[in-house]
């Protein structure tokens, strides 16, 4: 399967991004960076800068019909960028249009919101997120990871770094069980 890592140019939570990334490939998955610009990206450990990595598409060349899934990582400004760009909201809603899985972890909800696709879905995301998901008509639980198929596809969630390998290995089977 073809999996979309959809990030802004800055501000991933690289572990966030790493992980998930090497559990899709170690699974026999092909990870594609998409971003809303072509060249690198700029990981981040919390607030400072870490490694980049090559874009391999960007958002508005590219289109959910060229994969099976989409990983969200966080990282609190990444999403905060990517709920700003236009394009990016699109893409992500598209991937609930056309009912294939998601996974976001940490920050990455704020997209979704964004994207108005959480509305009477069940999720979890780092705590500060708590009103803003609720807000946009979803349930926020404090939950290690929660998978949500109450809707028009998968959705796994997870809270932070610390979740990650209940995370990978949710988003991995999910997506597996709605690739059929």
């Amino acid at each position: 399967m073809r999996i979309a890592f959809l990030t802004a140019p800055e501000g991933v939570e690289q572990v966030e991004l790493t992980e998930p990334w090497k559990a899709a490939k170690d699974a026999g998955h092909e990870p594609v960076l998409v971003s809303t610009q072509s060249g690198k990206i700029q990981g981040f450990d919390h607030l400072d800068k870490a490694d980049t990595f090559p874009v391999d598409e960007v958002v508005g060349e590219t289109s959910a019909d060229a994969f099976g899934g989409l990983v969200l990582p966080g990282g609190v400004a990444n999403p905060d960028f990517l709920r700003t760009d236009e394009k990016a909201v699109a893409f992500v809603k598209d991937f609930f249009t056309q009912g294939r899985p998601v996974a976001a972890i940490c920050h990455a909800p704020w997209t979704l919101v964004e994207a108005d696709v959480v509305r009477g879905r069940t999720l979890t995301a780092w705590p500060s997120l708590r009103t803003d998901l609720r807000n946009a008509g979803a349930t926020w639980v404090d939950e290690q990871v929660k998978v949500c198929d109450g809707g028009s596809n998968v959705l796994v969630t997870s809270r932070k770094p610390d979740d990650l390998e209940a995370f990978c290995a949710t988003y991995l089977a999910e997506f597996a069980k709605a690739a059929g």
